[in-house]
């Protein structure tokens, strides 16, 4: 049997960053990830500019020796609550990885670290398309966001810049 664990990425460290960078590519490239290869600006410099951050926390989930899935949260802070949030930004395993549990193991960590830093709830998006996505966030207790119902949900908007 294959040991799968989870752990916290280290961004100064060169085989994390290049953990993070390939399974990050590999999810750009996913159809789920818009489907275009990160840039070269972006896998030269991602690492660092994570470094940087004191909002940024990277998981990686591993099959042995090798990195096999990613989750990427920023820390947030919900007004509403007067408490920290995390959002979930990425969340990525790869193909040959799936179906073993390792994104739940990866939201259960976040979420362990969340409780730890009296956070008020996680947060995420998803494309409408993706059904596998859904049932494994509803899996984990996640459901659309909405504050009245008759309102409707909550829609994730853009402007690019």
């Amino acid at each position: 049997m294959t040991h799968h664990r989870v752990r916290r990425a280290d961004y100064r460290d060169t085989a994390d960053a290049d953990r993070i960078i390939d399974l990050l590519d590999a999810y750009a490239r996913d159809p789920m990830g818009g489907g275009q290869a990160l840039d070269d600006f972006c896998r030269k410099h991602l690492a660092d500019a994570l470094a940087r951050r004191d909002d940024a926390l990277t998981l990686l989930a591993f099959d042995g020796d090798r990195a096999v899935g990613l989750l990427n949260a920023f820390e947030g802070f919900s007004t509403f609550c007067c408490r920290p949030l995390f959002n979930i930004h990425d969340l990525y395993v790869a193909p040959q990885a799936r179906n073993r549990g390792l994104a739940r193991r990866m939201i259960a960590e976040l979420e362990r670290i969340a409780r730890e830093r009296g956070c008020c709830k996680l947060t995420l998006e998803v494309l409408s398309g993706n059904a596998a996505a859904h049932a494994s966030y509803r899996k984990a207790g996640f459901e659309p966001y909405r504050l009245d119902p008759a309102q409707g949900q909550a829609e994730f908007w853009q402007k690019t810049l």
